[in-house]
């Protein structure tokens, strides 16, 4: 289903789980693989940061990759259809949600003003129509949705029908709830703040490694006068998790998540902070000063965060010292 689609791009496929297996990749891709084996090896032990047995080892390939832009999306995600029947191209659309700006400090109540069809409303104030870069740009998914462990137990037959035409900035200071199974964002502007954390094997939580990664983003994004997008395009979500191991893995956090988004939600950064990767490091030390009383998983964390740093540092020298062109607003 996603040949037509994924063809003309590079692949970087990260396997997790039991390194010994073989993946066999379809032809005609240019992939490359990348195991256990070979993420301990390049990394050395700065390899602890990159969880195993669970989806945030995906976040090496955004460590490795050498691209401007990267779609991230799920093993059980398959290709949409429009309400016309037609198939939608989710990179293309993910795409030109990137290439055109953001309104993170206005809201245009005709949603996205750049799409075709549509502009900024009476009202809306002109020193503000130029917009600012896109940075991320976070789609939906039509059939399973991406509902925690609680929610799915209590609507199990529960499925999204519902095809929204829309895109829209979120809100500068508005956190939301970012999914990696269909996710697109500007490696150049944003790359370093996409760690999806310490999750799975070895660790207190799972499933709320693309959560944190949105928060960081997202607090990181309005420093820096940064935009994200939320809604077209959909991808087909085909089979829901099961919810009893959902809840074993996300239990903690559904209630450190109360210490967690007031604490985000109060983050500042100081304005020398004009890199991704300062913005970054200057997290960790919050993280460690603040959420490290709620439990020290935390402290473990804040440490990952400034190995993630060194290491995508290691493979990117270039981008160790280059600062978002706009700078930080405030």
């Amino acid at each position: 289903m996603w040949r037509p689609f994924f063809q003309p791009y590079h692949l970087i496929i990260v396997q997790d789980g039991d390194p010994s297996k073989t993946i066999k990749v379809p032809d005609g891709f240019d992939y490359e693989l990348y195991n256990r084996n070979d993420i301990n090896r390049i990394l050395g032990p700065k390899a602890s940061c990159i969880s195993f047995k669970d989806s945030a080892c995906r976040c090496f390939g955004y460590m490795v990759s050498k691209k401007k832009y990267i779609f991230t999306i799920d093993d059980d995600c398959f290709v949409a259809k429009d309400p016309s029947g037609k198939e939608i191209n989710a990179l293309e659309q993910h795409i030109k949600n990137l290439l055109s700006p953001s309104t993170p400090f206005f809201f245009n109540t005709l949603y996205d003003p750049y799409q075709e069809g549509a502009d900024f409303v009476r009202g809306y104030p002109f020193s503000l129509r130029e917009g600012v870069p896109t940075a991320v740009s976070h789609g939906l998914w039509l059939n399973i949705p991406d509902y925690d462990a609680p929610t799915q137990l209590v609507k199990p037959l529960e499925r999204n029908t519902r095809y929204v035409d829309a895109i829209m900035t979120v809100p500068k200071g508005t956190l939301f709830p970012m999914c990696g199974m269909n996710l697109a964002f500007n490696r150049e502007l944003i790359g370093p703040a996409m760690y999806f954390g310490l999750m799975g094997d070895g660790q207190p939580i799972g499933r709320y490694d693309d959560m944190w990664a949105g928060w960081c983003t997202k607090v990181i994004c309005d420093h820096l006068g940064l935009g994200v997008k939320t809604g077209l395009p959909y991808i087909w979500h085909s089979k829901a998790s099961n919810p009893f191991v959902n809840l074993k893995k996300e239990y903690k956090g559904i209630y450190w998540q109360e210490e967690l988004i007031p604490f985000f939600q109060s983050v500042a950064l100081p304005k020398d902070c004009a890199t991704v990767q300062k913005c970054y490091l200057e997290l960790s030390k919050q993280v460690k000063a603040k959420l490290g009383k709620v439990d020290d998983y935390f402290n473990k964390l804040a440490d990952a965060m400034v190995t993630w740093i060194e290491a995508w540092d290691e493979l990117n020298p270039s981008s160790a010292s280059a600062e978002v062109a706009n700078g930080p607003k405030k």
